[in-house]
């Protein structure tokens, strides 16, 4: 993953439609994507992995925690004392977390976890995140739902 002070990439135009159909559908042939962009399918084969390459995209199979038994998820929000790279390289490696993100406000990092039901959360919250060390403060906001989950990016 890019961070903010690597150099941007340019992206034109047949980026763009390649990107948006590639979120539609990971597994898009090249041909239906020449036909999309109206370039050869070596040529557009070359483009993918640019941008792959080059960090843009990243083709994966997207998971639905609920389809695995993994039914609550939460966002916990964490305040930290120590170096806030350190402790969230150790807080990704807890079991059930699924994203870190760095931030600023309220909280130092964000960090999202799933699992099977509310007694695990407090597993994971009380014996692992709390006791990370640099860990001062952790709160939990549980999810009821998932309203909206993109992986469309305006400007694709």
């Amino acid at each position: 993953m890019r961070t903010p002070d690597q150099n941007n990439v340019n992206v034109d135009d047949v980026d763009r439609i390649l990107l948006r159909e590639l979120q539609q559908d990971g597994r898009v042939s090249y041909t239906a994507l020449a036909e999309a962009t109206g370039l050869s399918a070596p040529a557009v084969r070359q483009r993918v992995q640019r941008l792959r390459d080059e960090g843009v995209v990243q083709i994966v199979g997207v998971t639905d925690p609920m389809a695995l038994g993994l039914p609550f998820m939460a966002l916990i929000g964490l305040r930290v004392d120590d170096d806030v790279h350190a402790i969230a390289d150790r807080v990704s490696e807890l079991p059930g977390v699924i994203y870190v993100v760095l931030t600023s406000g309220s909280f130092d990092l964000f960090v999202e976890v799933v699992c099977k039901e509310p007694a695990e959360l407090l597993k994971i919250l009380n014996d692992h995140i709390k006791r990370v060390p640099g860990v001062t403060r952790a709160e939990a906001f549980t999810y009821f739902g998932i309203h909206t989950h993109r992986f469309a990016w305006p400007g694709t």
